[in-house]
């Protein structure tokens, strides 16, 4: 005797596995991207993020390529903790926030929520100052005086206001991960 078969349900059952296949393999991307990209620190990146008015997905972004996280990080020019800020970059926003006094530098900026407070800070005044967050940017990784110069120079800028042309080649590529970055974590974690 043959069997009978009814298309449409072979054609329903074929659909089903294929939507519960996909579903499976977003899950595990997602699961993926989110282990690549974390949220660590976040209540104090939120709080901060309120305070200085950055992007929370700007300073994760900053973080993550910074120190990937780690608290304890120290580069070869002396920058300290998760967002990377040497003792002179400290006392000069610490003299911009109108803060009193000589601190030790080391144990303020391996600090993690200080860290993170004085480098939210430090690119909220450079956004202020430099206007766009590529500028800021370029000048957190390279410096406000060379921004400041690159600005004035109508080979990096026609208009003084905007970098048309990052003349550090490590500078260019660290504003474009940081902006690639903080783009990741807006579409994984549905930042405004």
């Amino acid at each position: 005797m043959k069997k009978i078969t009814n298309p449409f349900s072979h054609l329903l059952f074929t659909l089903v596995v294929f939507i519960l296949g996909a579903g499976v393999l977003l899950a595990g991307y997602r699961c993926f991207y989110q282990a690549a990209y974390p949220l660590r620190y976040q209540e104090v990146v939120e709080e901060n993020s309120v305070r200085s008015g950055m992007e929370e997905a700007v300073l994760y972004a900053v973080i993550r390529t910074e120190s990937s996280f780690q608290p304890d990080a120290e580069s070869s020019v002396g920058a300290l903790g998760l967002m990377q800020i040497t003792p002179d970059t400290l006392s000069w926003v610490r003299y911009r926030l109108g803060e009193p006094g000589a601190v030790d530098a080391r144990t303020v900026l391996l600090d993690p929520e200080q860290n993170i407070f004085y480098g939210s800070q430090t690119l909220a005044l450079l956004l202020e100052e430099f206007g766009t967050l590529e500028n800021a940017l370029a000048a957190y990784h390279a410096g406000w005086g060379n921004v400041t110069r690159w600005l004035a120079d109508s080979q990096y800028s026609s208009d003084g206001k905007t970098l048309t042309t990052i003349p550090f080649g490590d500078t260019r590529a660290y504003v474009s991960k940081v902006m690639e970055t903080a783009e990741t974590y807006r579409r994984l974690y549905h930042f405004s």
